[in-house]
């Protein structure tokens, strides 16, 4: 798989320092003034609005207290921003992590998370040092959807008691298809208030999110839940019935409790915190970058992301990674930069400060819906739908890993998933490889008039400050697609017109196309003409299926014809002042 590009520089090879320089340090070289402290100002407390109530949910759905989430968003989510390669990244607990938190719970107790939770740290730390950021890229795009959709599932499971009020016998079963079975037995036992303070809470989130979409929903759905709960005596179960309320300040910091027999204990559970949240952060900072037209350091952010689960576990605190949701509300609050991240964490400490002891009249039931709604915008509808129709190859790794992670584990769906995708891939290029019984294996030199399948060289192609001309060569599928959508993304602001040609491209699988999903959606929000030349039926039906289409993507059969539509109406668009002037 390579990329050749017909107007390139002289490549630079970074040095270790710019590698892992966070991220706040280029800002502040790139000057700071009163202005972006303002706008991170801004945005730092409109995301500490929003990650509030998530965190506490997030941690409770985990089955810690909801004081641990708030010290994970305040710790963990300072040392991201003040570290990480992403300007954008807002870290914190995560709903992805809730099953692997809840199950290592389960097994170790709440001692054993904070001890993986702080060898996770060490794991990512030891993987960025390594430059192992760009390998984590290799997931296929299946995968990536299939173990997101499954954890959504789980996450819904785990909220039907709280949102429902439903009272158990025992302990509520870990494993999905028990956990339903045991809250089908106590379907009788649902609590009317609960139910009633549940739907209320959706309707307030949906109904802001359609009508007041800038408005922070999931605060004042809790708010007026807690205020509803509080003056009709609804009876329901709140932070402060069950938990004992929230404690005023941060603890103090102390080391995990340490043995060699612990930590071969938690190891798997270590290492699963590890994978996770290094796909998470750096999904979510692909995410920031799409929108902000940036680009995040991988390995610098799984630095970063190693020293805030250190972090957080010296204060009691659970996994912290990259979240998605905050990350992106914090590019449409208006951040310039990590200082916004920085701040969010100490608007929560400051909120812990100040309004702890109203934590306590929050009904579980409204932390239950709010988690509904998080399950519901992670669950990836839209692109599993798309999966499931384009190929049966990719509906097989999809359907693999979604329920896999639903009905056995996380980990074992992500790997089980890789496996596939790359077995996949192997049975693809097996049926595209022929060999021809007089073709030689060293194809002989030729003369350079010996046909006229060849186009003159055009030097002003070359050098065209306006055109950009890119071949693909080789299969573009998803160990490629990484480094090739990088750089394709990397698209320079002042050209006109993109050409990316895939006539030497035998195929391309969904992960090639979703990032050239992206590569279009960049041209278009940038006003530049992307143009696809000599795709075959297949790959051009498999990007048109993944959202390469007009207006955003124009397809021609050749760089030719594509080069001479370009200057055929930039010659237009330059004639019409003329033409405009005479009359």
């Amino acid at each position: 798989m390579s990329v050749e590009r017909k107007r390139a520089g002289q490549a630079h090879e970074p040095t270790f320092a710019e590698l892992y320089s966070p991220k706040l340090v280029t800002v502040l070289r790139e000057g700071y003034t009163l202005s972006d402290l303002r706008a991170d100002a801004f945005s730092g407390l409109t995301v500490a609005i929003v990650a509030l109530p998530l965190s506490m949910a997030i941690a409770i759905a985990s089955g810690a207290t909801p004081d641990r989430g708030l010290t994970t968003a305040v710790v963990g989510g300072f040392i991201v921003s003040l570290l990480g390669g992403s300007r954008f990244q807002i870290g914190g607990p995560a709903g992805a992590f809730i099953v692997l938190v809840a199950l290592t719970v389960e097994r170790h107790g709440i001692e054993g998370v904070t001890l993986a939770t702080a060898m996770a740290g060490v794991f990512l730390i030891a993987a960025g040092l390594l430059r192992l950021g760009t390998y984590i890229k290799f997931i296929p795009y299946p995968v990536t959807v299939g173990f997101t959709s499954g954890i959504a599932v789980i996450i819904l499971a785990s909220q039907l008691r709280d949102l429902l009020g439903i009272t158990l016998s025992g302990k509520e079963p870990g494993a999905f298809l028990p956990k339903l079975e045991a809250l089908a037995h106590g379907l009788p036992t649902a609590s009317g208030g609960a139910i009633a303070v549940a739907a209320l809470s959706l309707a307030i989130i949906v109904g802001l999110r359609r009508l007041r979409p800038h408005w922070p929903g999931i605060l004042i759905a809790v708010a007026v839940a807690s205020v509803v709960t509080f003056a009709l005596s609804l009876g329901v179960e709140t932070i402060g019935t069950r938990f004992g309320g929230i404690p005023r300040q941060l603890p103090q910091p102390a080391w995990p409790s340490f043995s060699l027999a612990k930590a071969q204990a938690v190891l798997p559970d270590a290492i699963a915190f590890a994978l996770l949240g290094a796909i998470e952060s750096l999904l979510s900072a692909v995410v920031a970058d799409g929108m902000t037209g940036r680009r995040h350091r991988s390995n610098c952010e799984l630095v970063a992301q190693g020293f805030a689960n250190i972090g957080s576990a010296l204060f009691g605190g659970i996994c912290v990674t990259g979240t998605i949701a905050r990350t992106a509300t914090n590019v449409r609050a208006g951040a310039r930069g990590p200082v916004s991240g920085m701040l969010h964490s100490l608007f929560l400490l400051l909120f812990m400060l100040i309004a702890a002891p109203l934590a306590s009249y929050i009904p579980l039931a409204s932390l239950a819906a709010v988690l509904v709604i998080v399950a519901w915008n992670m669950a990836e509808k839209r692109e599993f739908a798309l999966l499931i129709r384009s190929s049966r190859g990719d509906a097989v790794v999809l359907l693999a890993t979604f329920l896999l992670t639903i009905f056995r584990d996380l980990t074992e769906g992500i790997l089980v998933g890789f496996a596939l995708g790359a077995v996949l891939f192997i049975n693809r290029m097996a049926q595209m490889t022929g060999v021809e019984a007089d073709a030689p294996l060293v194809p002989a030199d030729r003369a350079d008039f010996a046909d006229d399948d060849r186009a003159p060289y055009d030097s002003r192609l070359a050098a065209d400050p306006d055109i950009l001309v890119y071949r693909i060569t080789g299969a573009f599928f998803f160990g490629a697609a990484s480094s090739v959508g990088t750089v394709l993304d990397s698209i320079a602001d002042d050209c006109r017109a993109f050409v990316v040609d895939f006539a030497a491209v035998p195929f391309l699988d969904s992960t090639a196309a979703n990032a050239m999903s992206r590569v279009a959606n960049k041209a278009a929000r940038h006003g530049i003409r992307l143009y696809i030349t000599g795709a075959s039926p297949t790959v051009r039906r498999a990007l048109l299926t993944h959202g390469v289409v007009r207006p955003r993507a124009i397809y021609r059969e050749t760089i030719a014809r594509a080069v001479a539509d370009i200057k055929g109406e930039r010659q237009a668009s330059a004639a019409a002042p003329k033409v405009l002037a005479a009359s």
